[in-house]
Formats: structure tokens, sequence, C-alpha cells
């Protein structure tokens, strides 16, 4: 899907990299081929990880807070994050996985009380048509579509997806600083993750955002607070803010962590800049966890790790106050 030819290479119009590739050669990705002028998938109903999970390990602590969620990936990835949690399967040297077609996914989603499918650990962006003919079936069930993403995909694959997407996690690595994605995501410009997000709001597609927050250039404060601000005026002061910390992983796991001190700086940060719902991942325990009502300051979600411990809600609003939340339950 979404590929057009370009002289004697097909140029690819799935992911902003949109790399032109010569025949016989591979995308960024390393998992889409041109094949004799078509554009060819290599992981199509080949999956290299498939788990039940609380959709708050998405995390998504507002599109149907409680709920499990059958998480699915391929290899593959179009970034390079020197810090990649998931490096064995996103950077694989060849294509690998376990026979899984569309159907049986949704099957055992329904058998697994699952209700939504979400397409994560790697970019779901390079598998896109597993996801789209995965998508599309549970759509017919009644069961939802979440996309865990680095955001990094053209408006035409937003909007190819978005009949059938119901929420995505876009992941921002660094407060998405250009010179950060340069230089430990192997991302030439972080712009069009901004303009996938504008095109999912257009799309009314459910978004929450997420900030890994990596010492050492991913740290600093002036583009959080733009990252932050920008989150307020475009998506809306509402939307849910998971900031992540930082854990050694892959090429870097010599760096070092932030203290959860800092983390609190951060978020306090991001309240400041006017930014409801706040929370902080990689750090269980704590109030950082809860989704707390802004009108009358009760607990709204409790939650411990990625377990709801109880709700005050009446349906999607404060139980005690009654103020609409941005929830979708």
């Amino acid at each position: 899907m979404l590929y057009e030819k370009a002289g004697d290479a097909v140029r690819c119009l799935l992911c902003a990299r949109r790399c032109i590739i010569a025949e016989g050669k591979l995308g960024t990705c390393g998992v889409r081929e041109n094949m004799g002028g078509t554009l060819r998938t290599l992981v199509y109903g080949k999956a290299a990880s498939c788990a039940v999970d609380p959709i708050e390990k998405k995390p998504l602590y507002h599109f149907h807070p409680g709920t499990k969620a059958l998480s699915i990936s391929t290899v593959g990835c179009n970034f390079r994050c020197r810090f990649c949690d998931n490096w064995s399967i996103s950077q694989p040297e060849r294509i690998s996985g376990e026979p899984l077609s569309p159907g049986e996914i949704v099957s055992l989603a329904k058998r697994s009380g699952c209700r939504s499918i979400s397409y994560t650990y790697t970019e779901p962006t390079i598998f896109f048509e597993y996801a789209y003919d995965t998508a599309r079936l549970a759509r017919k069930d009644g069961i939802f579509n979440t996309f865990v993403t680095n955001g990094y995909m053209t408006p035409d694959a937003v909007e190819a997806i978005s009949p059938y997407l119901d929420a995505a996690t876009v992941d921002f690595k660094g407060s998405g600083d250009q010179s950060f994605y340069r230089t430990f995501c192997g991302v030439p410009d972080a712009n069009p993750v901004f303009e996938a997000l504008l095109e999912m709001k257009r799309r009314k597609i459910f978004i929450e955002v997420t900030n890994l927050i990596v010492p050492g250039g991913g740290d600093l404060k002036p583009p959080f607070l733009k990252l932050a601000d920008w989150i307020r005026d475009e998506l809306g002061a509402e939307t849910p803010y998971h900031l992540l910390r930082f854990f050694p992983s892959y090429l870097c796991s010599d760096a070092r962590q932030l203290p959860p001190k800092r983390m609190e700086e951060f978020w306090s940060m991001a309240r400041g800049e006017g930014l409801r719902h706040v929370y902080l991942g990689n750090m269980p325990g704590g109030d950082f966890e809860n989704t707390i009502c802004p009108s009358c300051g009760s607990i709204a979600i409790e939650r411990c790790g990625f377990e709801v411990i109880s709700t005050n809600l009446n349906w999607n609003a404060c139980s005690r106050c009654g103020r609409a939340l941005n929830i979708v339950v």
C-alpha cells in the first residue's frame, strides 16, 4: 500500500522518510522491498511478538481504562534509536516471525477477553498492511484498534488507517528536539511527527502522547517546554501526556538515569504549562499515575503500575463534581 513509481525505482509513501528504493533493495525499515517495480512487505502475517497486556501499558490511560489489549508486532523499524528497549526485534539481521493471520489475531483477542488490539513494540507503520487488514476485521467484531507509534508516518498513511484506528499513543523522544532526533534516533527531521498528530486530530483518532526523557541531550528545558506548549495549543490541554523515565538499553546501556526528583520537576513544568493530565511512566507508585479531576482535585482513576485500583467516574465524568473528563469508556 501507498507507494509510487520513481523512474526505475519506487518511492514508499507510508513513512515520512519516503524512501526511494531501487530494484531488489530494501527501505530504511528493512522490511519493504522493491521486487520488479512493486513494493512488497516482507513481514505480512509474521508475528515477532504477541501478548495480552493491560491497555495502561501502551500507555493508554484514558481509552477504556482497566481493559486488556492484545499486543502484536513484526520485526523492523524506521527509526534507529540508540536506546531502543525492543532492539532485538526492531533492528533484526533477518526477517523472522511466527505465522499468524489477521483472522487468527482477532480470534485470539476475542478468546483472551481483549477489548482492543494494539499494534506496538516495534513501529506499526512498517507493518501497515498487516495492521490494516487486522484492524478491518477487528472493527467488524467490535474490537478497538490502537497504534503505539513514533508518529513518523505520512498524512496519507494516517488517512488510510483512520477508518479503523480508534486511538494512538504517539511517542516523542527527547521532547521532539531536532538535534536529538538526528543524533540519537537517526531521523533527519522531527516535524513529520507533529504533522501526523495534527492529521490524527483531524481524523478524530483519540490521542495520548508520551515523551521519553533521555539524559545527555534529551532532558533540556527549552524543547521540553516548547513541546508542552504545542500539545496544549494544538491538541488540547486535556490531552493525556506521559513522561517516561529513561532506562539504559541497547547502545546506551552505560548511560545514567535521571533521578526521580528530576522527573517530578519535569512533571511540574508540564503542569505549569497548562496540561491537565500529566503522568510519570517507568516510575511505579505514587500519585503520578492517578487521573485527577482538574476541577475538584479528587482521584477519578487510581492506579498502581499498570493496574487500575479504583475508579470514581460517572461514565466519563468525575463522580464527585460532574466535570466531563477526556476519557473514553
